[in-house]
């Protein structure tokens, strides 16, 4: 006799993407439940959730979405998941030693490109980046939030092989010659031969905070899990710091 096993429906950043599927794979395995996983931009996984989108875990890169959806109350609960930060992305032959992060995000020969601000929260945590290159540099960061490139994270943008790092990809294409976004990627390009990534110190960065958002006690099991300290380790293997 077949016993029908449960299902579970994920929605989740893209940033997490290559860290949540084992994740997800050895949680399925080890509970016997089904895992319908769709990742994309959390504000735009949001807005799927307020139009009436099945899910019970969401799981978002930064509070504010998961904070909504609470106040909305569709919502179960929220909790901090994770934490990250930003880095620069770019071509291996614009690096020397005394590249400079600044220097390079305000060169104004290059083509910036970043996610979208207001669908995706890598676009919101970007442009409070700009925010502090403008304090460094007036009318810089001003400058970076007009001529920017907002190729990712947007109702109608560009769709990304799922296989591929969002700033190596766009940069390999021509689209981009310095990308920002996610700190932990740096650690996927290190044995890249031709894209690297570029540290912004810790005084000028932005730090992002997931969290999750439990569309009933359904997910609660899950979301244990994922809060678990083993778990918790293999999110920091993959570049992420402790929430």
């Amino acid at each position: 006799m077949h016993t029908h096993k449960p299902s579970l429906n994920v929605l989740a950043a893209g940033s997490l993407r290559k860290a949540l599927t084992p994740i997800l794979s050895q949680f399925s395995q080890r509970h016997h439940v089904n895992i319908n996983a769709q990742f994309g931009p959390a504000g735009l996984l949001r807005e799927q959730i307020e139009s009436g989108a099945e899910w019970d875990l969401f799981a978002s890169a930064n509070q504010e979405h998961p904070q909504t959806l609470l106040d909305l109350g569709l919502a179960h609960s929220v909790m901090p998941f994770l934490r990250n930060k930003l880095c620069l992305t770019t071509h291996r032959a614009r690096i020397t030693p005394t590249t400079n992060w600044l220097d390079l995000l305000t060169d104004p020969s290059i083509i910036v490109g970043t996610s979208t601000p207001g669908c995706d929260p890598s676009g919101d945590y970007t442009w409070q980046l700009f925010d502090r290159v403008e304090h460094h540099r007036s009318g810089a960061g001003e400058y970076l939030k007009l001529n920017a490139k907002q190729l990712v994270g947007g109702k109608g943008s560009l769709q990304v092989p799922a296989t591929e790092i969002a700033s190596a990809w766009l940069i390999r294409q021509g689209l981009a010659d310095v990308f920002v976004g996610y700190a932990h990627y740096a650690q996927w390009l290190q044995n890249d031969a031709d894209i690297a990534a570029i540290t912004i110190p810790d005084a000028d960065n932005i730090f992002a905070t997931y969290a999750l958002a439990l569309h009933s006690d359904v997910a609660q099991p899950l979301a244990e899990y994922l809060l678990s300290n083993g778990v918790q380790q293999q999110f920091v293997s993959a570049g992420f710091s402790l929430r």
